[in-house]
Formats: C-alpha cells, sequence, structure tokens
C-alpha cells in the first residue's frame, strides 16, 4: 500500500489587515527544496508526546503552518480536510502543530473544536518546527518524501490571498505536487510564493554585545563541541579559538537552527543517555543571537579554561598506544577485501581499561576498524570481543566507574580494518589508544550483538522488516546499545519483553544515518532481569527514493560490503550484582 502524511503545522497570529504583506515578503527565503527534516516530538494539547517518526508509513508528508487566529490558515482548515479524504484510500494522515507563541494548549484546543479539526493537533512552543522549515508564513506548504527531503514549498492553492477569495482554484500548488510525486515524478513546480500571516517568531537577539564569545559561546563550543572539533581528528575544521568560531558562526548558526549538529539520532522518548549529544532551545538561541550580533568577541578575562586533548584523541591521553605491526598498502582502485594484522600486547599481567578509541593513520581510506582481544594460545581471528572501534561518526568506548574491560595477559589485538580506495595508492597503519582504571574495576563489561543473518531485501523495498532478538539466560545491567546497518538501513529499535509480560522500547532511533554510528550509553545502567528477550527491529530501504542506495534493481543480503547489507543490535553490559 502507497502512504501519504499530510501535516498541519499551526503557528502565527493575524495582523490587523491582509491588505498588503510588510516587510517580511520582500525577504526573498532561502531555499530549502532538496533539504531533509529531521524528526521532531511535540506534545498535543493534552501534553502527550508525539513524533512526526511516528508516522514513518506515510510515503509523502504534506507540512503546512496554519494559525489559530490567521483568516487565510482559518479559510484552508475545511480545504485540508476535503483533501484528506479524497486521499483517504491512500492513507492520507493530518497532525497540526502550532508554532504561535501567543496560543496557549487551551487556546489550542479551543481551535480545534471550533473548527471541527478532525486531525491532532501538535503544539511548537520552542518553534523548533518553524526553525527546521525555516518557514515564515501561514499557510506556507512544505511537501516531504519518503526520505523527508523537501520536494515542494509555497502555498495550498489561490483560492485565499490578501485582497480575494475564490470559490475554485486556478492553480492547485499542493495538489499538483502530491499528484506527481506519489505517480513517482519530479515536482515541476517546486516553490510558489505563499500569502498569509507572517509568523511572529520567539525574540532571540539580545543587546548589541551583551552575548560574547568569551563570556557565553566559548563555553557552549567546549561542552558541546570541541571534543570533534579540535585539531587532528575527524571533524573537518577546529572551534577551539574565538578565530574558528567566527570564521564559521554562518555555518554553525545553519547546523545547530537545523538540528544537523550536534548529530543525535535517537527518538528523546525513550531512554536516558549520558552521552546525548543535543543542544538546549537555550543554548541555540545564545549561539544565533551572538551570530547575528556580529559575533563579538568580549573581554579575554571572561574565557574560561580552555579544554586540553591530547594531539588526535578525543579520550583523555591514552596511558598506551598499541598499532597495526606495520603500514599497509591500500591499492588505487578496486574492492579490497577485510584485512586483519596481529599485534602482541605483551602484557605480563591483565590490563583493566577505563576507556578506548581506535584511530586510522589514513582517514581518507579507513571505513572501519575494530580492534579485537585475543586471549593467548588461540588462533582466531573471528567471534572476539573488542576493546575499541572505529566507524562513520562511532564514538569512543567508555565504561563507567566502577567497569573496566579486560585485556588478559599475553594477549593479541587482532585488527579487523576495511579500506575504501581513493583513486591513487595510499598507505595507512592504525592505532588504538588505551586509559586504563585507576583501580581495578568491580565489574567487568561484556558484550555481543544480536544478529540476523539470513534476510532478503527484494528490489526496490521501500520499508523492508527485519527482526532479531536474544533471550537473556541471567540477570545483567546494560551499558549501552549501538545499532548496526549499512546504507539501505532507515530505522532501528531495541525493545524489551520481560518475564512478567511488560514491554519497554529502549532506544528507537527512526531515522538511521550511516554516517553517524553512535554507541548510546545509559545514564544508568539498566537491569535485564533473566528470561528478558530483547527484540530487534529494523527497516532497510531499497528503493530507487534511498539517495545512498547502489542499486534499487537488486536483492540485498547479509554481507561484509558497503553495498551489502547487515542487521545487528550490539550491546554491552556487566552481569547484574548477586542478591
Amino acid at each position: 500500500m502507497k502512504y501519504l502524511m499530510l501535516v498541519v503545522l499551526a503557528g502565527s497570529s493575524w495582523c490587523e489587515s491582509f491588505v498588503v504583506a510588510d516587510a517580511a515578503d520582500r525577504e526573498k527565503q532561502e531555499s530549502v527544496i532538496g533539504r531533509r527534516v529531521p524528526d521532531v516530538v511535540l506534545p498535543d494539547a493534552t501534553g502527550k508526546q508525539i513524533a512526526l517518526s511516528d508516522f514513518n508509513e506515510a510515503k509523502v508528508l504534506v507540512v503546512v503552518f496554519l494559525g489559530t487566529q490567521c483568516p487565510i490558515g482559518n479559510a484552508y482548515v475545511p480545504v485540508l480536510g476535503d483533501l484528506q479524504k479524497r486521499y483517504q484510500d491512500q492513507s492520507v494522515q493530518v497532525i497540526g502543530i502550532n508554532s504561535n507563541p501567543s496560543d496557549s494548549a487551551e487556546s489550542v484546543a479551543q481551535h480545534v473544536a471550533e473548527f471541527k479539526v478532525s486531525f491532532p493537533v501538535l503544539i511548537d512552543e520552542d518553534q523548533v518546527a518553524a526553525d527546521l522549515f525555516g518557514a515564515r508564513r501561514t499557510p506556507e506548504v512544505f511537501v516531504l518524501d519518503r526520505r523527508r527531503h523537501v520536494r515542494y514549498r509555497g502555498r495550498i492553492d489561490d483560492r485565499f490571498g490578501y485582497t480575494f477569495k475564490r470559490d475554485e482554484a486556478r492553480e492547485e500548488g499542493l495538489e499538483d505536487a502530491l499528484k506527481e510525486m506519489l505517480a513517482g515524478k519530479s515536482v515541476t513546480v517546486a516553490e510558489v510564493e505563499p500569502e498569509g500571516c507572517l509568523i511572529t517568531r520567539r525574540e532571540r537577539l539580545k543587546d548589541e554585545g551583551e552575548i560574547t564569545f568569551t563570556k557565553h559561546v566559548s563555553r557552549i563550543l567546549n561542552e558541546r563541541c570541541a571534543e570533534c572539533h579540535h585539531p587532528e581528528t575527524a571533524a573537518p575544521f577546529s572551534l577551539l579559538s574565538y578565530d574558528d568560531a567566527k570564521n564559521w558562526s554562518e555555518m554553525i548558526r545553519e547546523t545547530v537552527t537545523q538540528r544537523r549538529m550536534p548529530p543525535w539520532d535517537a527518538d528523546p522518548r525513550y531512554g536516558k543517555f549520558n552521552n546525548d549529544l543535543r543542544m538546549t532551545n537555550d543554548e541555540i538561541d545564545t549561539l544565533v543571537s551572538w551570530i547575528d550580533n556580529g559575533a563579538p568577541q568580549g573581554d579575554m578575562k571572561d574565557l574560561p579554561e580552555p579544554r586540553k586533548f591530547a594531539e588526535g584523541w578525543t579520550i583523555d591521553e591514552p596511558d598506551i598506544v598499541l598499532a597495526m605491526p606495520e603500514e599497509y598498502t591500500v591499492k588505487a582502485t578496486g574492492a579490497v577485501e577485510y584485512q586483519y594484522f596481529v599485534t602482541p600486547t605483551n602484557f605480563k599481567e591483565d590490563v583493566w581499561v577505563q576507556a578506548s578509541e581506535a584511530r586510522p593513520g589514513n582517514r581518507k581510506v579507513v571505513h572501519h576498524i575494530i580492534a579485537f582481544v585475543r586471549e593467548k594460545g588461540t588462533t582466531k581471528i573471528q567471534g572476539l570481543p573488542a576493546v575499541g572501534g572505529f566507524a562513520p561518526g562511532e564514538e569512543p568506548m567508555v565504561w563507567p566507574a566502577g567497569v573496566g574491560f579486560k585485556i588478559p595477559a599475553g594477549a593479541d589485538i587482532v585488527w579487523q580494518v576495511h579500506y575504501t580506495p581513493t583513486g591513487k595508492e595510499e598507505k595507512d597503519r592504525c592505532e588504538v589508544g588505551l586509559v586504563l582504571c585507576k583501580e581495578p574495576p568491580q565489574r567487568a563489561s561484556k558484550g555481543g550483538g544480536i544478529f540476523n543473518f539470513a534476510f532478503n531485501i527484494p528490489p526496490d523495498a521501500e520499508s523492508h522488516r527485519v527482526v532479531s532478538s536474544k533471550k537473556f539466560s541471567q540477570d545483567v545491567e546494560l551499558l549501552s546499545l549501538m545499532p548496526h546497518m549499512h546504507v539501505r538501513g532507515k530505522d532501528f529499535r531495541y525493545t524489551a519483553h520481560y518475564p512478567d509480560g511488560r514491554t519497554e522500547i529502549l532506544l528507537s532511533v527512526p531515522n538511521y544515518d550511516f554516517n553517524w554510528q553512535h554507541r548510546y550509553r545509559f545514564a544508568e545502567p539498566l537491569l535485564i532481569p533473566k528470561g528478558t528477550t530483547i527484540e530487534c527491529v529494523a527497516h532497510f530501504d531499497n528503493s530507487a527514493d534511498n539517495p545512498a542506495n547502489p542499486d534499487p534493481t537488486k536483492s540485498v543480503r547479509w554481507g561484509d560490503q558497503t553495498w551489502e547489507e547487515m542487521m545487528i543490535g550490539w550491546y554491552s553490559h556487566v552481569d547484574a550484582p548477586a542478591p
């Protein structure tokens, strides 16, 4: 079945007259065609939290900003209801979101009742949705494809305007875009300027010079950005100094208001994680205010103590650094099979690790690294515990206080490295840095993966479901979860089915991104009683609508290479304390 979701975002109050468009009409909106809109979670008038990703079955998402008091917007409420009915066979779902700073939950509920709105209405109090779409007017429409890229932006049709009202539309705008998208075609007219009420934005700007880099911005960047954005790391530029921040200020503004940075893909309704990277709304407002006021430096005496980083590492200065036994030469072209190397640790006694980080010697050619630990006297190269890893967006391994990862005396590090040629011969030698426990840990970190090796994703499948599960035979405490798929991965969810019949979503990643493979670390270890089954459910997009899809005409099975697929729910845990 094909799906369509219609989302109405309500906001903005009506000015006294709509005879003329005001000064904002003279500002040309930056084109958002092609922009991918991330997930957003907002409450409805009853306080229930609802996410756009709750409607991931929708093939097309239509976002319309409406106002509770905007005459043009209100005139279109019946039109939108009629549109939903006419597309009911294609599963049209209407959702409202109110971005108006003067509206309360009570006024939204009253508006829904008076206009007999048959769809849920969410409240965008902090104008997160308005920021993500860059919306200025009500009603202003944004049509998103199944991958949530904007394909149409503008008006619903031309029935209602500042100075006119018609019984029939001359130009359909929205419906024309819908018909073309549902037919698998490109939208012929992608942008049409809307008429309607301006959305009053929350006041972000402070008096000029009130927010400075030294007193405010430096602290946010140190806390939220510097760990990756310092020299010799994977980030493309540093953000440690005033000049760094000023020179990249416009990029900072765009990425934080669109919630692209810092990257974080987990649904906030499920689980609490101590490495949650999301900025608060106050932090974003402070950065935007600073940039819009000319990025003043401020008094140097207000600077906080600079963060110190070991050269090229995001963890603390490693106590031990182990490297591949020698450089490897990567050929210029063609596929490179996984390469395995062995480095003896020569440890005379057991070593307990508190944090670890694997890093490439040449980031241009290394797709991923896994540093396995092999006990003395064995020759295996697979099915081993890992002490460190590197992949697009993957964070270092960090164990909580009282927990350590054991590398036994005499063990080897077995390297699995995936290389991707660049067009010319390259050389690489990977390393893993280890920060040791300051005192013997109370418990040892363990872990594993919840796999499905037997899937077969059909050609052009838009949302192919794959399931895996594991039943725990003893009480454990979960420390972290890390979903893994390749470029066709669409979403991933861990659900615990407890022995007493309860179920609990532990982690939901509604918009999986292969480029940001997070290890989600629980704020507190999560008890998983004996007899609990953890079920992992993933969906894969093997259609032509997936821009990262290498070939939508082929079936896809398990395989090591990026153009193949994997389905793994990684987890780490410790044994639960005895009663």
